[in-house]
């Protein structure tokens, strides 16, 4: 019984001793080894690794790329044309003793890189017009920043892997006027659209009224020119005939003009009886009572 209360409490302790010895670096971290805040040991490699219980404690740092995100920041270009420029950047630990050192965490890594890479900015992007920083030479700006800030940031054993705008806005106020400005001047560009429509629109009717005007006024000559072709050709027709039979001729225009005079059954006529007129009636005498 005496040696069971011995061997439990020191099959306990054992347990325990290797409990807090035993560590786990996975693929992801790396590790430091830390005695009473001393740094001892940098583990890169993933695996099983062993401590000192008690006495020494493990601190683990991501080895793999990690984004941030600054805050928002006011950029006033070469220009004095003011800019709100929202960027984030990608970063990696590559000397995990530096940065445990001079940060000490990753939070602490995150605000310093902010500050610094927002002050890299101002710097960089207050040297160019506003003009420069909407266009495509945004890029050339960019690599500026990321080696300025990378040169700064070796001082914490991070390594930054790139630094991109992720959206540049004008302030609030700036973007209104701009936008009145941009209202008004298609507004002015519209005006003149309009005007010269309506120019044109007067041209384009004028023209087709003086064409309208020519073809009715030709149309009008041609048809006068076969009017009177037709009546020549008619007048030819009729003398050719009469020049045939004056008679039959005389006949047939007396047998019209009576048609045409006596239409109706109405019509009276007040003639001498040797008129003209009645020639073809014959021998015309009044009636006898």
């Amino acid at each position: 019984m005496k040696a069971n209360k011995i061997i439990l409490p020191l099959i306990i302790v054992i347990a325990a001793t290797a409990f807090f010895s035993i560590f786990i670096v996975k693929e992801i971290n790396q590790a430091i080894v830390l005695q009473f805040g001393d740094p001892k040991r940098i583990i890169l490699k993933p695996g099983l690794n062993f401590k000192i219980p008690f006495i020494q404690n493990v601190v683990f740092l991501d080895k793999r790329i990690l984004n941030l995100d600054t805050p928002p920041e006011e950029v006033i270009a070469s220009d004095q044309k003011r800019l709100i420029v929202d960027a984030f950047a990608r970063f990696q630990i590559i000397d995990p003793l530096k940065f445990y050192i001079s940060v000490g965490n990753e939070r602490v890594a995150r605000s310093r890189l902010s500050t610094i890479i927002n002050s890299r900015i101002r710097n960089v992007l207050g040297q160019q017009r506003l003009q420069t920083l909407l266009s495509e030479d945004r890029s050339k700006q960019m690599s500026l920043i990321q080696d300025g800030v990378n040169n700064e940031a070796e001082n914490f054993g991070i390594k930054i892997v790139d630094v991109r705008i992720k959206r540049a806005d004008l302030p609030p106020a700036n973007s209104e006027a701009i936008y009145r400005r941009m209202q008004t001047e298609r507004e002015r560009e519209a005006k003149e659209f309009r005007a010269k429509g309506a120019e044109m629109a007067i041209t384009i009717t004028s023209t087709a009224d003086k064409e309208v005007t020519v073809i009715l006024a030709d149309a009008e000559k041609q048809s006068e020119i076969m009017k009177g072709e037709g009546d020549g050709q008619r007048n030819k027709i009729f003398a050719d005939a009469f020049g045939k039979d004056p008679e039959f001729f005389a006949f047939y225009r007396a047998m019209q003009a009576y048609e045409k005079s006596l239409i109706g059954g109405e019509t009276s006529l007040i003639l001498s009886p040797d008129s003209e007129f009645f020639k073809f009636f014959g021998n015309i005498k009044p009636k006898t009572q």
